[in-house]
């Protein structure tokens, strides 16, 4: 009876382990940037451009960009989110609607000293 209550407990951890934890941020900025170039004629290329995300957490400030260059839809600025990453993708929430974006870096939040 033991090995079964163990078995059990030992399961549960492990689920809550994988289980993906959901963070709040913010939306603070948007640009556009470069982000390849697509063949317009016999030699010319035109660069096009995807819009990069500036999300900040409490710690964290992470810069996204929409995968697809046919998903272009514009997500408003000072706008709270929930999002959950997983490697380099993180799937975010925005008024009740759901994005997928690519990670492309993120860094520290400078705390004020007091």
């Amino acid at each position: 009876m033991k090995k079964i209550i163990l078995a059990a407990i030992a399961t549960l951890i492990t689920v809550g382990a994988w289980a993906k934890e959901q963070t709040g941020g913010m939306i603070i900025s948007e640009s556009s940037v470069a982000c390849g170039s697509e063949a317009s004629g016999k030699k010319e290329t035109v660069q096009m451009l995807c819009q990069e995300y500036v999300i900040r957490t409490d710690t964290t400030e992470y810069h996204v960009r929409q995968p697809k260059q046919e998903h272009k839809s514009l997500l408003p600025v000072n706008t709270p989110i929930e999002f959950t990453l997983d490697k380099d993708k993180m799937k975010l929430k925005v008024n009740g609607k759901n994005y997928e974006m690519l990670v492309v870096s993120e860094s520290a939040v400078a705390i004020p000293k007091q």
